[in-house]
């Protein structure tokens, strides 16, 4: 028996990758992601090392230099920063928005909790209102580790507070992927709790609802995406709060039909499948009208430069105009 293979979990990741070639049943550009996936390296700074994670984070956001690059956009997106409620946010729109200038799509960025924050929330910004023809105002919160769990919800929230006061919640759709699906959700349970009008849509495209990494695709889907388990990361970022509690993990919250319809979207190899299939089964459960889009073989993230990618924006487009009553 050989000694020297090493058998760490990460090494297991892509061994596993490497096995399972992108299937016939997808298209050559989306085949063509799946092979240049890169499992994303899951070690991390001491959770106590402050400075450890300030440079951690730095050092993941340097590596997103050509983030603009890697995103679906158009040079006629403008946008610019702004201050809303005290916090700063990235407002963005296309030349002909799908909806009146009264008309919001409040998105949250992703990021894990803790990356992509900062000038990258700019092309962001600009990417989600390319892709959805929406006018966006896109939150950058604060995050972990000076500001861990509740300041970037706090943020996000006394956002969606201004929005309401001063366009009204009918005309408010609020998004998010990702990390930005946990603040999305997080908001509207905090938004419902408090008394404050709910949305007319939510979009959460694979989000990341689940901070305990509970679902079965955990273990079944590990290695196969490019995404790896965030468990240090989730522990940073609620400092001590239990990791089930509704507003870390809105998975576990208390639903009603007074949620808004729901776009919940992920694919066969995306590492957060579960925590999808299992927000659309809680609020389907709830009476809440919620549509499930899965694509076959996407990992977390989209392939981002393949037709599937423009199904998916064409997807979201028609849940915003029928929310929103508009034509596309």
């Amino acid at each position: 028996m050989r000694e020297d293979v090493n058998t760490s979990p990460r090494s297991e990741s892509c061994d596993r990758a490497l096995r399972c070639s992108p299937p016939s049943s997808i298209s050559d550009e989306a085949r063509a992601a799946l092979r240049d996936i890169i499992v994303a390296d899951a070690s991390y700074p001491d959770l106590h090392d402050t400075e450890g994670w300030v440079e951690h984070i730095s050092h993941v956001d340097a590596s997103y230099s050509n983030f603009e690059q890697m995103l679906p956009g158009d040079p006629s997106v403008k946008s610019e920063r702004r201050t809303i409620a005290g916090v700063q946010v990235v407002a963005a729109a296309p030349v002909k928005p799908i909806a009146n200038g009264a008309k919001i799509y409040l998105d949250i960025h992703g990021g894990g909790l803790v990356y992509l924050g900062g000038r990258l929330v700019d092309g962001w910004a600009r990417s989600i209102a390319f892709r959805t023809g929406a006018s966006v105002i896109s939150v950058d919160y604060r995050m972990p580790p000076k500001h861990p769990f509740p300041a970037g919800l706090d943020d996000c929230l006394s956002v969606y507070r201004a929005l309401v006061e001063r366009h009204g919640a009918e005309n408010l759709i609020v998004g998010g992927g990702s990390a930005g699906g946990n603040l999305a959700m997080a908001l509207l349970l905090r938004a419902r709790d408090e008394g404050v009008p709910l949305p007319a849509g939510l979009v959460l495209l694979t989000p990341e609802v689940d901070l305990t990494e509970s679902g079965d695709t955990f273990q079944t889907l590990l290695g196969l995406d490019r995404m790896a388990s965030l468990g240090p990361i989730n522990q940073l970022y609620a400092a001590g709060v239990r990791l089930d509690h509704p507003y870390v993990s809105p998975l576990f919250g208390n639903f009603d039909n007074s949620f808004p319809p729901t776009f919940l979207q992920s694919g066969t190899r995306d590492l957060f499948l579960s925590n999808t299939v299992r927000m659309h089964r809680t609020l389907r459960k709830a009476g809440v009208p919620a549509e499930l889009h899965i694509w076959e073989a996407m990992p977390h993230g989209r392939f981002l430069n393949a037709p599937e990618d423009l199904e998916l924006d064409d997807e979201v487009r028609d849940f915003i105009a029928k929310i929103w009553n508009v034509n596309r």
